[in-house]
């Protein structure tokens, strides 16, 4: 019989889907449940994002358009990329394409060797491991510790870095921690990526959602780091636009090329009257997303404080993005039997934190991209169990 590829039958599922799915089977069986296991914001799409998108369609947007993007929303992207990022991109170093994350999948078939490793701070989205390893590259994680709350530091880089290292991957704001890095740690990256002779892949989907003064640096922007750096960013995080499936690398011209040459194998283009509602976020003025970002702000300060109040749990209010990362020290349970006790006890969907870090052994992530209502119930809930 026919193999079948080994890296695929290798991989994971997504666990995060996976506690998704469970969660979406236990309420259709009459279990009242509360899903803090996403990331997707419960928010509509801003009406003047929808009406470009229909607009476009009656106007003839439904056809094939250059595989790179189209030029109004190229300007527009490297506009925002200069205004917001300081960074100077022209459109011609601008790909569109169908999500961040084949955004993501492009960069890494671009930039990786076989048998090359790619460092993965963690802790990290689940995705970017499995990615690694579908383009025939090494995952090596750069673990930081809940102990001194995720402090990126030279030394956890080095630990990870060997001479088949190539490349590292960076997200800030951070998912799950909602961790901001600082100047100093930007630069800490800066340093070693330059002095190592690293590619860097830098994911800033959550840029927009932030707290307290906290201020995202993008690393393509710091001295030296733009003809090393792969940018990673899109709608769908900050104008609640998941479903619609769409993200855009900047990169210098050398690299765009060849991120050019994967899009034109493996998607031609992204659909064309989506990129005309992409027009429409990121020109439309930032009122819609402030008032998202107002309304997680609200939530993640009352419930942060709920679930700290509890006596065996640890939770800081996050810097940005829209999750909790809670410490929980109950009973001697690792995160995936406390992910269990919690959805079995107290109907509450959570996701565990070692799939992000093998180190975040008691630590678990709740999106707080719902309702308050039920994120109060959630917090209550969690209580009670844990007493």
């Amino acid at each position: 019989m026919a193999r079948l590829s080994k890296k695929v039958e290798a991989l994971e599922g997504s666990p995060t889907v996976a506690i998704s799915d469970m969660a979406r089977r236990m309420k259709e069986d009459g279990v009242d449940i509360i899903n803090l296991g996403g990331g997707d914001p419960d928010f509509p799409t801003p009406e003047h994002i929808v009406t470009a998108a229909f607009d476009a369609i009656r106007s003839g947007y439904t056809h094939y358009v250059a595989s790179e993007g189209i030029p109004l929303f190229r300007e527009a992207i490297a506009e925002k990329f200069l205004n917001e990022n300081d960074i100077a991109y022209s459109p011609e170093e601008i790909l569109v394409t169908s999500s961040g994350k084949l955004a993501l999948f492009i960069a890494l078939q671009a930039l990786l060797n076989e048998g090359d490793e790619a460092i993965v701070i963690e802790p990290a989205w689940v995705s970017y491991a499995p990615l690694i390893e579908l383009v025939g590259a090494t995952p090596v994680s750069a673990a930081l510790s809940p102990r001194d709350d995720f402090l990126l530091t030279r030394e956890v880089l080095e630990r990870a870095c060997s001479p088949k290292t190539s490349l590292v991957i960076v997200n800030s704001p951070n998912n799950p921690t909602g961790r901001v890095l600082s100047s100093d740690e930007m630069n800490i990256l800066r340093e070693f990526a330059a002095d190592r002779d690293l590619w860097v892949v830098s994911d800033e989907i959550y840029e927009k959602i932030l707290y307290g003064g906290a201020r995202h640096i993008s690393i393509a922007s710091l001295e030296g780091m733009r003809e090393r750096t792969v940018t990673i960013n899109g709608m769908s995080k900050s104008h609640a636009m998941t479903g619609w499936r769409l993200g855009y690398t900047g990169a210098p011209a050398k690299i765009h090329a060849q991120l050019l040459k994967v899009q034109q194998q493996i998607l031609t283009c992204a659909p064309a009257f989506v990129q005309m509602a992409g027009v429409a976020a990121l020109r439309g003025g930032r009122e819609c997303v402030d008032a998202m970002v107002r309304e997680y702000d609200e939530r993640r300060k009352k419930i942060a404080g709920m679930l700290d109040g509890i006596d065996c749990v640890r939770c800081p209010e996050p810097e940005g993005a829209f999750y909790f990362f809670p410490e929980i020290d109950y009973k001697g349970m690792d995160s995936f039997e406390l992910t269990k006790f919690l959805l079995e006890q107290a109907h509450v969907a959570v996701t565990p934190g070692q799939v992000f870090s093998s180190g975040a052994v008691k630590n678990v992530r709740m999106t707080y991209a719902t309702s308050m209502r039920n994120l109060e119930q959630a917090a209550q809930r969690i209580a009670a169990a844990l007493k």
